[in-house]
């Protein structure tokens, strides 16, 4: 459990960055110059995220159970991640209504990817990961919405929308289809 919370404090912390201090973010972007700064950024991403990885992945061996999902609890989670990776897909999509609307919707897709998660895995390792980055992801979305208007440029077409609901479901079907079995070892369908 030790990796997993160690990975999770090193990615969600330089993933709050703008949450702490958005002005000691732009200081430090100005201070190394951006290619240094994007360069750090992902380094110190990338060796969180390999540590949530493997730490989840041996946390989830000798978990307990905090409580049991509700009878459903699956087939919600079913429900809910396709439209997770819709929202994430309408992140880096030509804009459309969605990603006008929602403002921020790589973080509110990760806030619905973990939410869903919670309410199907009641472990404890489930619970560290998911519940760590619901919690992030729904104090990122507020307080980005309150540092500024997230407003796309651009007009919103129709075009925008439906690449990121094919490019959404598309994703979630390879996930469901088999994905998820192979990178985490578990079928969303058990």
């Amino acid at each position: 459990m030790t990796t997993l919370i160690i990975g999770l404090f090193i990615f969600l912390g330089i993933h709050s960055v703008r949450i702490v201090s958005d002005n000691g973010y732009r200081a430090a972007v100005r201070r190394l110059g951006e290619k240094r700064f994007k360069g750090g950024y992902s380094l110190l991403s990338l060796i969180g995220l390999v540590l949530v990885v493997y730490g989840y992945g041996w946390a989830r061996a000798g978990q307990g159970v905090l409580y049991e999902p509700f009878a459903g609890a699956g087939h919600l989670a079913l429900v809910l991640v396709p439209i997770a990776f819709i929202l994430v897909a309408a992140a880096y999509a030509p804009v459309g209504h969605i990603k006008t609307t929602v403002r921020h919707p790589m973080v509110l897709g990760v806030a619905v990817w973990a939410f869903a998660h919670l309410l199907a895995n009641g472990g404890t390792a489930d619970v560290v990961l998911f519940g760590g980055f619901f919690v992030w992801a729904v104090i990122d979305y507020l307080n980005s919405l309150g540092r500024h208007a997230l407003v796309p440029a651009g007009r919103p077409r129709v075009k925008g929308d439906v690449v990121a609901v094919v490019a959404g479901l598309v994703v979630s079907a390879i996930f469901i289809g088999g994905l998820h079995r192979w990178l985490v070892g578990v079928s969303p369908f058990t």
